[in-house]
């Protein structure tokens, strides 16, 4: 949905956008692309939370002298802001192809687009890795980073949206005298943390999702600056809230999640090494 409202037409606001999909795909329509994502997920988690807590730890040892002190909300800021730029070499491929096979079936109007030589509304990949290679083959490795400007400007206030908010709420709402937060704590604070982080980054994930949308059959934007004008000039400003609410409903529970699932993850490895050597 988020895609389809960002980047297609016609779709209108969120209930048609659902609506539209089923009736044209069935509920097929709402997995599309999702392959390749569900494939990389845990290595991009794993990355991203992993630079993150080794930054962290790097910044308590050359301020504090001790890698596990408490850090501060300079170095969180740092932390998320590295952690950003790592993510965008990791992910812009992956949501690339993830757009370009929901976009496939997108109607484009001609008046608007100079139209390339695949018809429009006619699926173009066959599956994720027949996607990869085609853009490989025809854009090269800058085809496959395909937005990532866009995507950095994105993540970056995003992950420092992302992991600040939940270090403040969860030291909020753990009780006095507590060493850690309880699961309760870090699934509400995870969440938070979550749909605040989608609220700030929808504008620029708005233009990202266009620019990699655009080449599927056309080649509309020269760039990010172009994507965001022709954007703001056909539509205004409203055009950077499209998929706000999805995005933001969605980032409750799937942060609260990835947040609660790393949390209980640390303490049982650590719990097991601190067994294994008393």
């Amino acid at each position: 949905l988020q895609t389809r409202l960002q980047a297609g037409q016609g779709y209108g606001n969120t209930l048609k956008c659902i609506l539209t999909v089923y009736k044209n795909e069935s509920l097929a329509g709402f997995f599309k692309g999702m392959s390749f994502p569900l494939a990389s997920i845990g290595v991009y988690s794993s990355v991203v939370f992993g630079v993150f807590s080794n930054t962290q730890r790097l910044l308590s040892q050359l301020r504090h002298g001790d890698p596990a002190a408490a850090p501060s909300l300079a170095d969180v800021a740092l932390a998320s802001v590295v952690a950003g730029v790592i993510s965008v070499g990791i992910g812009t491929p992956v949501e690339l192809v993830k757009i370009r096979l929901q976009m496939q079936t997108q109607p484009y109007t001609k008046a608007k687009v100079k139209l390339n030589s695949t018809v429009p509304g006619s699926p173009v990949y066959r599956g994720p890795i027949h996607c990869l290679r085609t853009i490989l083959q025809k854009e090269g490795i800058a085809g496959i980073y395909r937005g990532n400007v866009a995507m950095l400007l994105r993540d970056i206030p995003g992950y420092c949206a992302y992991f600040i908010p939940y270090a403040m709420f969860c030291d909020w709402i753990t009780p006095d005298g507590s060493l850690s937060p309880n699961p309760f704590s870090i699934w509400v604070a995870g969440g938070v943390a979550g749909a605040v982080s989608w609220a700030v980054s929808t504008p620029m994930d708005v233009v990202k999702s266009r620019l990699q949308a655009d080449g599927v059959y056309s080649n509309q934007y020269k760039g990010t600056l172009d994507c965001m004008l022709q954007s703001y000039q056909n539509e205004g400003l409203k055009v950077f809230c499209r998929g706000l609410m999805v995005n933001t409903v969605r980032g409750f529970p799937s942060s609260a999640a990835m947040f609660l699932g790393y949390e209980l993850s640390l303490k049982a490895m650590k719990r097991c090494q601190s067994e294994t050597n008393p």
